[in-house]
């Protein structure tokens, strides 16, 4: 089962976004997470889908709005995707994917983008499979502030 998050869901969310900072090389900070996911739930600065089982968080998806100037309309970052790895498999990677789609369509986005690594075999065999398609025609660029 998918749904929206709440602030109710803050503490079992924060305990999976834990996990998903410390699979990307992060510390551990379960405080300073829900900290960071109460400010987007309570300041609606993103949106959050849960995957759920038997009553327990398993998986999460946010996303982020951005907007295409050329476009004149809003786009969806699709910037964190988890499933805790005892759930992996059982397509609720693919659930939260439809649910960021279906809130697409409902806002009149043009569109949902991500980054993934390349070296992501999971993920690059995912998306495909839920209808996205790899843009190769840009350079990405970032430039990291150092001072923050």
């Amino acid at each position: 089962m998918t749904r929206k998050a709440t602030i109710t869901d803050l503490q079992q969310l924060a305990e999976l976004f834990d996990q998903y900072r410390i699979f990307y090389h992060k510390e551990s900070d379960i405080q300073a997470a829900e900290n960071f996911l109460a400010e987007r739930i309570e300041n609606k600065d993103s949106e959050i889908f849960l995957a759920e089982y038997n009553g327990r968080l398993v998986g999460f998806v946010q996303l982020y709005p951005l907007f295409s100037s050329t476009r004149m309309k809003r786009y969806w970052l699709l910037n964190d995707l988890y499933v805790n790895e005892d759930y992996r498999g059982k397509g609720y990677s693919k659930a939260l994917i439809e649910e960021a789609k279906k809130m697409a369509k409902s806002s009149a986005a043009c569109g949902i983008l991500l980054e993934t690594g390349k070296s992501n075999d999971i993920g690059n065999q995912l998306y495909p499979a839920c209808g996205f398609q790899i843009y190769d025609e840009v350079n990405f660029y970032e430039w990291t502030n150092e001072y923050n």
